[in-house]
């Protein structure tokens, strides 16, 4: 028997607060609104920041630098996914405007935020002069939970299509069913964040899920992007035949 794509296609409008103009004076220039994507990320920085919280506790870090820790590899995350982003997967944005590589709300890449977390990392130990394993696996501990959170915001936004599909996990796009690559990721990172949370009611060595992570998260997006849309203004630019985050 066939499959059949089963995913409805859903988008959720965003949420306006203020109309233009709506205080008077013009202000505000644009509307003011919650959007579904960046609501989705900011729940999932709150929570996964809880959580490692709660999880350096029970660990016998200090709290205070556990926060610092985690504010500066947030804070270079965001600068490096949007600058990643911009000069590698819209390098004729900054060929046109190279104000756009400063306007981190216009788009997000997982590996440059990564990178620029890895750099946050850095600046912060040299600040602190103090090991930062221990603070990077806690942070890594229960950062599957905020990364669900995330890949939900991309499966609403529809912002990693897929190839033409038939398969009952594809998503009814407009003009076709396709591979939703940013709701296959969601799924996959349930039981990675579950396996992460029922473990960590144990002391394991320092560098366990900062290990575990990576190992379980590189080859299967290294894979998954094998099967993004090659064709049309939302594919991804591709050198040698291979994507940014491939590479």
């Amino acid at each position: 028997m066939t499959s059949r794509p089963l995913i409805p296609y859903v988008q959720l409008p965003d949420l306006t607060l203020l109309e233009p103009g709506a205080l008077g004076n013009g202000f505000p220039p644009a509307p003011f609104s919650f959007k579904p994507f960046g609501t989705l990320v900011a729940m999932g920085v709150y929570l996964g920041a809880y959580l490692a919280v709660r999880h350096g506790r029970r660990r016998g870090l200090d709290e205070k630098k556990l926060i610092s820790f985690m504010m500066w590899i947030g804070a270079m995350g965001f600068i490096g996914g949007h600058v990643f982003d911009t000069l590698f997967y819209f390098p004729e944005r900054v060929l046109a405007d190279p104000l756009s590589l400063v306007r981190i709300w216009e788009g997000l890449s997982s590996f440059g935020g990564f990178a620029g977390a890895f750099i946050g990392l850095l600046i912060w130990r040299a600040l602190n002069r103090e090991p930062s394993l221990r603070y990077a696996d806690v942070v890594a501990a229960t950062f599957p939970v905020g990364w669900w959170f995330g890949r939900l915001g991309c499966s609403l936004a529809h912002d990693h299509p897929g190839i033409l599909s038939d398969a009952w996990l594809a998503v009814r796009y407009p003009g076709g069913a396709r591979l939703d690559l940013g709701f296959l990721e969601m799924l996959l990172t349930i039981p990675l964040a579950v396996l992460f949370l029922v473990l960590a009611r144990k002391p394991r060595p320092w560098g366990f899920y900062l290990g575990s992570m990576c190992v379980a998260y590189a080859p299967t997006r290294f894979a998954l992007d094998f099967l993004r849309i090659r064709q049309g203004a939302v594919a991804d630019a591709r050198y040698f035949e291979l994507t940014p985050a491939q590479w």
